[in-house]
This record gives structure tokens, sequence and C-alpha cells, in this order.
């Protein structure tokens, strides 16, 4: 595969990273291989393809199209799923190893860390990542193994300072981890900050369609990158050939699907900041967003995630669950269809998570018609009578 120039923007390196070489009546697309084993005879040599598990022809396309976008020297390494690369990323942390990592990260996550504590005496210490001076002090409170970072978080949207944390890990000898899924590499490029590790779910906006599930991570350290390689290998947590392929189809419209579901989500979060039915609106695009000063300096881009508090608790976010027609209610994020979830419905998600927080993912329908969907189902959550403390504070205020 031909090395993308280093001027190209990443929209067009999305389109144009893993492809074959140009040849008179070759394909435009890399093929899609089904194969489980390959002929050798003798020892292979370096890069020749032995067995699937290791390694495939119709995986390396994408990996390098992955690496081209990261920013990254080695090609990416794709998994059968996210929990599968962020478990070869926390295979990095030694036995009796320390972790510090968000308080509100992904459920799933978490609980892996609760695990590893449980297995493997690692000791995983819950801070809030935009606070960074709190999160410096405890990197150096203990001897720390790994930051483990999610920028924007999931799902409270809290933005982190990436370089000064890098700097303040790397200081105290710890690795940095960091979570792209929510940014993508058109919103950062970890890696270029200093990260070691960068980690995807591979089914959500990379793919984009939500009919794959996949992960990967990337690291340009020689050494790190053949740590994460043998334990793909040897846990046999390898992606199916087809699925692959699909993710690279996905790939090449990442930058439409980003720019077009961005450009909603800044005017939806607008709409219901001044919505009469919304208590909250996280997303760093508003102003008065405690993530908004640092998104702005450090991304490319405020991503396509929004948390919404409605008037009426818990029962009320259920109840626009269950109203809205064209939002779809569904757990995952980041393909072409907007979904929207209650977090809290889970039992395992972070108790610091207000119990009414709506996680949308803004996709790429009109805007017009996925906000006429969410503003009917919001005025459907009002009642006839206002709560008792409202009624208080109108009397008060008379």
């Amino acid at each position: 595969m031909p090395h993308e120039p280093a001027d190209l923007s990443p929209a067009t390196v999305a389109v144009t990273a893993g492809r074959p070489a140009r040849a008179q009546g070759s394909p435009l697309n890399p093929p899609l291989v089904l194969s489980s084993t390959y002929v050798s005879t003798g020892v292979p040599g370096p890069g020749e393809l032995l067995y699937a598990r290791g390694g495939t022809e119709t995986w390396q396309p994408f990996e390098q199209a992955l690496a081209a976008l990261e920013g990254s020297t080695r090609p990416g390494l794709v998994f059968g799923s996210g929990m599968a690369a962020i478990a070869a990323a926390f295979s990095l942390v030694p036995v009796g190893g320390r972790v510090v990592m968000p308080r509100h990260s992904y459920q799933v996550t978490l609980g892996y860390a609760q695990e590893l504590t449980e297995r493997s005496s690692v000791e995983v210490v819950l801070v809030d990542i935009d606070d960074t001076a709190a999160v410096l002090a405890e990197l150096s409170a203990a001897p720390t193994s790994m930051l483990w970072v999610e920028s924007p978080t999931n799902p409270m949207l809290e933005v982190a300072d990436l370089p000064a944390l890098v700097a303040g890990a790397h200081a105290v000898g710890a690795l940095v981890a960091v979570d792209n899924t929510f940014a993508t590499p058109l919103g950062q490029r970890p890696l270029s900050l200093g990260a070691d590790l960068v980690v995807h779910s591979v089914t959500k906006y990379l793919a984009g369609h939500s009919d794959v599930v996949l992960g990967a991570v990337l690291a340009d350290d020689a050494a790190l990158h053949a740590r994460v390689l043998a334990h793909r290998t040897l846990h046999g947590a390898i992606a199916g050939p087809f699925e692959v392929w699909l993710a690279l189809r996905g790939l090449r419209t990442l930058a439409l699907r980003v720019e077009r579901s961005q450009a909603t989500a800044v005017e939806l979060a607008r709409r219901l900041a001044e919505h009469p039915d919304v208590l909250e609106v996280r997303h760093p695009s508003l102003p008065g967003d405690p993530g908004h000063e640092r998104a702005a300096r450090l991304m490319n881009g405020f991503g396509s995630i929004i948390g919404v508090r409605p008037r009426g608790g818990a029962d009320a976010a259920d109840a626009v669950t269950r109203a809205v027609r064209l939002w779809v209610p569904a757990t995952s994020l980041g393909g072409v269809e907007s979904t929207l979830e209650r977090r809290r419905r889970f039992a395992t998600e972070s108790l610091t998570v207000p119990e009414d927080l709506l996680r949308l993912s803004v996709g790429i329908e009109d805007v017009e018609d996925v906000w006429r969907d969410l503003d009917q189902a919001l005025r459907a959550t009002r009642t006839a009578e206002p709560a008792a403390g409202e009624l208080a504070d109108e009397v008060a205020g008379a």
C-alpha cells in the first residue's frame, strides 16, 4: 500500500488511505479475502501470511488507513470488539500496578478495570479528568502504571487537557492510553500529543453504519506495538475479514458523516439549551459548557454527542425515549442514525451520572426533522400541574 503524502487533509486521507497500488486493470478497492490459512513452506519470512489469527490481507488496508488518520508510524491493530481492544491496552498494566482513569469512563471499561483489581491486584483510582490539577496530583501520589483518558468522556462529555496530562503522566513514568472513540481522529490525534496508545471502538464513528462490532489499538513505540500484537495473537481477539472490509468502506465517508452530525449537534444543543422542558444540556459547543474553552483550543470540532436532562427526572427521560419516532432508543452511538438512551438505566453506570441524563448520538438526518421529533417528545413530558417546588418558585417570584 502506498504511503499518504504528509500534506493531505484528514478528510482526504480517509478516502485515499489503504488503497491498492495503481496498476492497469487493478481494483480500486482492496479485495475481501476469505481464508483462514495460507500456503507456506519452511519458516515464513517477515510479513508473510501464515494463519489468519496472526494477520490477513483484508485487515492490512484498514489498519494502514487508520494509522494514516491517527498519524501513527505503525499500522493500527484491529480487534474483534472495542472491549477486546481495551483489554489489550490494559494488558500493559502489570500485576499490582496502578491505573488513574476518569470516573465517567465507558461503563464496561470501568467494569473491566474493577475486574483487574480483583484478578491482578491493580489499584484503580477514579478522577475528574477535566480537573487537571487533581489528576496531576493523583499521578504523583503513588507510582502509577497507566493514565487512561477519555476526552470527551462517556457520557458526561468532560474535556481533558490532553497535553498537560500526557506531560504529567510521562514525568512520573506512566503510560498514557486515550480512548479516542468520541472525538475520532478528525477531532484530535492523541499520538501527536505524546500519548502512548490510542484505542477505538471501530463499531462507532469509524465504521459508522451500526452493522459491525470491532475495535482497534494504535501505538507508535515498537515495543508497545509488539506487545499489543502479541496479546491479540495469543488471546485470539481477532476480527472477521468481512467486518473489517465493511469498516474500511465506512471509513471512506467518515469526514462527511462527522461534519454533518457535528453541525446538527451544535444546532440541537443551542435549541435544547433554550427549551422550556430541558433542565440542563451538555455539549462542548455551548459557550457556558465547562469544556467549551478547552475543546475550542484543543479539538477540531465539538463532537456529535449531547447530554440532556429533561425536566421531570428519570421518569421524564424514559418518557422521551418512548415518545420519539425518528430518534432510535438504542445503546450504541456514532452511526448514521440518531439514537438516544437514559444511561443510568444500566446498574453498572457510574453513580455520579445523573439519573435523568439522556445521551444523544446525533446522526446525519435533516436537522429540522430530528429537532421536530425531539421537541415533540420533550413537550409530551409536561404535566398538567407544576411540581410543588416549581409552584413555590413561582409564588416566591411573584
